[in-house]
C-alpha cells in the first residue's frame, strides 16, 4: 500500500510564519504523547508523519536546520527513471553494503523510494528538472542515473521545506537550544517514559508515550569530519547508557574528498559523478591503480586509494592531500549543479574553472548505531530511533551515496503508525517534588579537565580509528579513553547528576551554565561513542566496508555477522 501520499495530506497547508520565526521562551512542564529529538531530516520528518492528533515536543540543542542534513550536497537516491528500477537499487546498495545489509531493510527502503520522492515534491522541496521531469545524476556505486538533487544544497532545501511545515502545524511545540541528557526509564517495568532535559539553565524531566531519537552522527569523535559541531553521538550515547543494544559502530565511512581548509567542507560525490577527476601532484589519474572504477569505486575505497598514495610520498599525513580536478566538466554544468561549491572554494581563493581543489578523506556517515526493526523500535520498549543514530540494516557495512536522506524520509514516514499507550502519567514524579540546586563554585577546575578531552579525544580517535586501524593503537587508545572516562566520572558534576532521582528537577547558581553543562554532556557522549568504535573496532578481526584493518586486511567469511553491544557485553550476531 502507498502511504507516503495520503499520510503527508493533512499537514499541507500554507504556512503563516516566516521561515527564521524566533521562537521565545517556552514553558515546557508538560507531558507530551511523542518526544522527537533531534530536527534534521529525520526528526523533522518523523515530526509531520506522526499523527496529527498526538501531541508532540520536537528538540533540538541548536536552531531548527542547525544538523548534518543541512549540509548534505549530493542529493537523495530513488528507482525512477524508466531504465532504473528498484531491484537495481538494492543490487547497488546491497553490494555497498559488503555483505552486512539486512536485505528485507534494503527491499523495503528502494521500493518506497519512488513514493518518498513524490511526497517531497509534494510537499514543496524543489529538486533540479530536465523541462518537466525531475534530474538525476549519477554517484559511486549506482549503477544508473538516480539521485535527485538541488543544485549542491538538497540537504538544505529539504530540510528549510520541512522545517516549514513543522512551523504551521499546531500539534508540534518546538524546543529549541535544548540538550536531552539521559532516557527517562520506568524502573519497574524498564519502558522508556520520557528524558531528563537540559532547558534554559535547569535540568527538567519530561513524560512522554513514545520518544524518537533522531540525533544523527558521531563526527565530532574524529579530529577530521564533513559533520557540523552538533554531531556528538548524543542518541547513540545516551541510549547505550540505558542499555539498549547498539549495532557495528566500528563502520564509519570517511569520505573521501573534504576541502583541505578549516571546517573540512564536502566536496560532493556528485562532482565525481559528473565527471571530475581525482590527481596527484604530479596530474595522474591515480585512483584507478587501486580499482578500476577509479574516481566512481565505493568511498572506502576511494578514501584508502587515496590515504595509500599519500604513504608514498614525504609529506606530513595530518596535511598531505590530493587534489579533485572540475576542469573536465563544462563549466556551464558547474554553475548549474555546484553553485556553493564554486562559492566556498572563490572563499578560500580557489577557482574551480581553472585550477584543482586540495581534498583529502575526512569522517563522514557512521554506518551503526541503536538497533532498530522496520518499525523503528529499539531493544527498549517505547524508545524509538530514526535516521543515522539508528542501525536499519540498509547500510551494512558501507553507506551507498545518497541512501541517507532517503532512509530517512522512508524511515520516517513509519512512524505514522505508532501505538501509544493507553495513559501516559503526569509529568511530576510523586516522591521528588522539589528541585535540587548544585553549586559550581569549583567550576574552573572541571571546565578545564572537560576542554583537554575534548581536544585530545578526536585527535586520538582519529590516529588510532581513522582510515586504517590495527590492535595494538587501538588497544593503546582504549586504555586513554577508559582512564578518561574515569576521570570525567569524578567530577563533582558528574556525580551531581548521576545521583539525581528520576523526575527530580536540578538548578544551578552559575551565570554561564547553559554553556558548561553542554561541554559536560557532549564530552560524556563523545567519550562513550570513542569506546563504542574503538572496542568494536578491536573486535572485528578482518576489514569490511567502511572498518579496515592493516594487521587483518582480508575479507573474512566467519565475520560475515554483527557486532552486538549491550552495557559492556560485545557478541557476534547470527550469520547472515
Amino acid at each position: 500500500m502507498n502511504n507516503f501520499i495520503p499520510l503527508i495530506s493533512h499537514f499541507l497547508i500554507p504556512c503563516l510564519y516566516p521561515y527564521t520565526l524566533t521562537l521565545t521562551e517556552i514553558d515546557i512542564n508538560q507531558t507530551f504523547d511523542v518526544l522527537v529529538i533531534g530536527a534534521g531530516a529525520a526528526g523533522l520528518y518523523t515530526a509531520l508523519c506522526l499523527p496529527a492528533s498526538l501531541r508532540i515536543g520536537l528538540i533540538t540543542k541548536e536552531n531548527l536546520t542547525l544538523s548534518a542534513s543541512d549540509w548534505a550536497q549530493g542529493g537523495i537516491a530513488a528507482a525512477i527513471s524508466p531504465e532504473d528500477s528498484p531491484k537495481l537499487h538494492i543490487e547497488d546498495t546491497l553490494k555497498a553494503g559488503a555483505g552486512l545489509c539486512d536485505v528485507k531493510s534494503v527491499e523495503f527502503l528502494a521500493h518506497k523510494a519512488p513514493d518518498c520522492i513524490q511526497a517531497l515534491v509534494n510537499l514543496g522541496v524543489a529538486f533540479d528538472r530536465h523541462g518537466t521531469s525531475l534530474a538525476l545524476t549519477l554517484e559511486a556505486a549506482h549503477s544508473r542515473h538516480r539521485v535527485l538533487h538541488a543544485a549542491d544544497t538538497t540537504g538544505r532545501e529539504v530540510t528549510t521545506t520541512l522545517a516549514n511545515q513543522v512551523l504551521c502545524c499546531p500539534n508540534i511545540q518546538v524546543i529549541q537550544q535544548a540538550l536531552a541528557l539521559s532516557i527517562w526509564l520506568d524502573t519497574k517495568t524498564g519502558h522508556c517514559q520520557g528524558i531528563s532535559l537540559f532547558y534554559e539553565g535547569e535540568v527538567t524531566w519530561l513524560r512522554a508515550g513514545a520518544v524518537v531519537l533522531a540525533t544523527g552522527g558521531g563526527g565530532q569523535v574524529f579530529a577530521q569530519t564533513t559533520n557540523p559541531a552538533v554531531s556528538t553521538g548524543d542518541g547513540v550515547a545516551i541510549a547505550w547508557r540505558s542499555g539498549a543494544i547498539i549495532r557495528d559502530p566500528e563502520f564509519v565511512q570517511f569520505h573521501p574528498t573534504a576541502l583541505i581548509k578549516p571546517g573540512r567542507f564536502l566536496i560532493s560525490e556528485a562532482v565525481r559523478g559528473e565527471g571530475a577527476h581525482l590527481i596527484d601532484d604530479q596530474g595522474r589519474r591515480f585512483a584507478f591503480d587501486y580499482h578500476p572504477a577509479g574516481e566512481l569505486a565505493p568511498r572506502d575505497v576511494v578514501s584508502r586509494a587515496i590515504f595509500s598514495h599519500l604513504q608514498g610520498t614525504t609529506k606530513d599525513l595530518a596535511t598531505a592531500h590530493v587534489w579533485l580536478d572540475m576542469r573536465p566538466i563544462d563549466p556551464d554544468r558547474i554553475r548549474q549543479r555546484f553553485p556553493n561549491i564554486i562559492k566556498v572554494c572563490q572563499y578560500w581563493s580557489i577557482d574551480v574553472f581553472s585550477q584543482p581543489i586540495p581534498v583529502s578523506p575526512a569522517a563522514h556517515y557512521w554506518m551503526g548505531g541503536i538497533l532498530t526493526n522496520l518499525e523503528n523500535r529499539t531493544s527498549i520498549p517505547g524508545l524509538y530511533a530514526v535516521g543515522e543514530t539508528a542501525s536499519t540494516g540498509v547500510h551494512g557495512a558501507n553507506r551507498l551515496a545518497s541512501n541517507s536522506l532517503l532512509e530517512c524520509i522512508v524511515f520516517g514516514a513509519q512512524m505514522a503508525d505508532l501505538k501509544l499507550p493507553s495513559v501516559i502519567p503526569s509529568n511530576l514524579h510523586p516522591s521528588h517534588p522539589s528541585s535540587w540546586e548544585c553549586n559550581l563554585s569549583g567550576w574552573e577546575s572541571q571546565k578545564s579537565v572537560l576542554e583537554s578531552m575534548r581536544e585530545n579525544l578526536p585527535r586520538l580517535v582519529w590516529q588510532s580509528a581513522g582510515i586504517c586501524r590495527e590492535q595494538v593503537s587501538l588497544d593503546q587508545a582504549i586504555a586513554q579513553v577508559v582512564f578518561w572516562q574515569g576521570e570525567f566520572a569524578s567530577l563533582p558534576l558528574s556525580q551531581f547528576l548521576k545521583t539525581l532521582p528520576g523526575g527530580t528537577p536540578a538548578k544551578f547558581n552559575y551565570s554561564d551554565i547553559n554553556q558548561l553543562l553542554r561541554l559536560w554532556a557532549e564530552t560524556q557522549n563523545l567519550l562513550d561513542v570513542a569506546y563504542l568504535i574503538l572496542k568494536s573496532a578491536a573486535f572485528r578481526k578482518e576489514s569490511r566496508g567502511g572498518h579496515y584493518r592493516s594487521d587483518y586486511p582480508e575479507v573474512v567469511n566467519e565475520w560475515q555477522v554483527h557486532t552486538m553491544i549491550q552495557d559492556d557485553r560485545w557478541w557476534k550476531s547470527e550469520g547472515i
